[in-house]
């Protein structure tokens, strides 16, 4: 954690209305920050059954206020639901509609939770830093300078995976570089979530029970109807890998490579291992093992590197999506390209989806899967 000072150093504090932010909050007023707690209305869809985007509900708002009057701190609602429209959902809606499979929790940490949200918490209330219930850690180094005898060099700032295996959240923070992370504490980075539960229990705070949200906040009950109801969809065939027509697919649009759940075929398990646009076939196959599901090496763009960009060529670890396991690889670079090559071919390669690489538990870096 950062060093304290004799002035209190002034904390915005995004409160969600779950656990992980209540905990955050209190463990900043413990270390003798000024706290301020912020809750985020983000857009949800108008007149859905389903009700509001579950991160931005009434509920959640009463939550996290019950939180912030139990911790005797000020709570402030921000309507960032425009500004979350158009850079998450338009895009999602975009890249799906485009056959590609996006992270919008990606795109939210760094369009809105650490770039509108950092440059409003400093505008309006005057941050030194914000603070969110992320399971990472931010570390800050003094590197010596040639020759200095002390660490009088410039500073850095390293983003490292959080404690708890489990729940590290480092994945989707990619995107964060050097001036963001001069004003970003990570409180729960050191900690697991049976602690943090824990620590809520002992502070009685309302929420320590709360279960967590596990699936995209705006979509509803239903990812495949949330799509369903904004993309021009057209049926077709579903065809095995021996060319014979076993069933109808909803739109390809809601399929991607590697896919098992949600086929709606019998006698599986199936796996997608090809969409075929042009005759508007999906192709799936009952062999776990089969080849086109694997894929050796793949292509990326839209790069941040945390730190500074590698110099090429580099071996790390990189990760596919938020729960693969991190496989070992070797990262190049030519004319703009750059290419990820595994030493073991990597399942369910999905094009819009995040490569995140990692140095043992820092992030060096990530960008979007051509």
């Amino acid at each position: 954690m950062f060093k304290k000072s004799k002035r209190k150093f002034k904390v915005v504090v995004g409160m969600s209305g779950g656990v992980d932010s209540a905990v955050a909050a209190a463990l900043l007023l413990q270390q003798g920050y000024e706290v301020i707690g912020v809750f985020m209305q983000f857009w949800f869809p108008a007149g859905e059954t389903y009700g509001e985007n579950r991160c931005c509900s009434l509920e959640s708002f009463n939550q996290a206020k019950s939180v912030a009057d139990q911790l005797g701190i000020k709570i402030h609602k921000l309507n960032v639901g425009a500004e979350f429209k158009s850079k998450i959902v338009d895009n999602f809606l975009a890249d799906y509609a485009n056959f590609k499979t996006p992270n919008p929790c990606v795109a939210c940490n760094k369009y809105i939770k650490f770039d509108l949200f950092l440059k409003k918490a400093m505008a309006i209330f005057e941050a030194d830093y914000i603070a969110t219930g992320h399971y990472a850690q931010n570390t800050k180094l003094a590197y010596r300078q040639a020759g200095a005898k002390t660490p009088n060099g410039k500073i850095v700032h390293k983003l490292l995976r959080g404690k708890d295996k489990n729940k590290d959240q480092s994945y989707f923070l990619y995107n964060l570089d050097q001036k963001t992370l001069e004003h970003v504490l990570f409180p729960l980075g050191k900690y697991n979530k049976v602690k943090i539960r824990k620590i809520a229990k002992k502070l009685n705070l309302s929420v320590h029970a709360k279960p967590d949200s596990q699936e995209v906040c705006f979509v509803g009950k239903s990812h495949s109807s949330f799509l369903s109801r904004y993309l021009n969809l057209k049926p077709g065939d579903i065809i095995n890998d021996g060319g014979q027509v076993i069933g109808q697919h909803r739109g390809l649009q809601l399929y991607t490579i590697g896919q098992r759940k949600g086929i709606g075929l019998s006698g599986g398990p199936w796996f997608v291992v090809d969409i075929n646009q042009e005759k508007n076939l999906l192709i799936v196959t009952n062999n776990p093992g089969n080849s086109k599901i694997f894929s050796p090496a793949l292509k990326c763009h839209k790069l941040n590197w945390v730190v500074s960009e590698p110099k090429f060529p580099f071996k790390c670890e990189a990760q596919i999506r938020y729960r693969s396991k991190p496989e070992k690889c070797l990262v190049t670079k030519s004319g703009g390209v750059v290419l990820v090559k595994f030493v073991n071919p990597q399942k369910a390669v999905a094009s819009g989806q995040s490569v995140v690489f990692y140095k043992g538990q820092e992030v060096l870096g990530g960008g979007i899967i051509k």
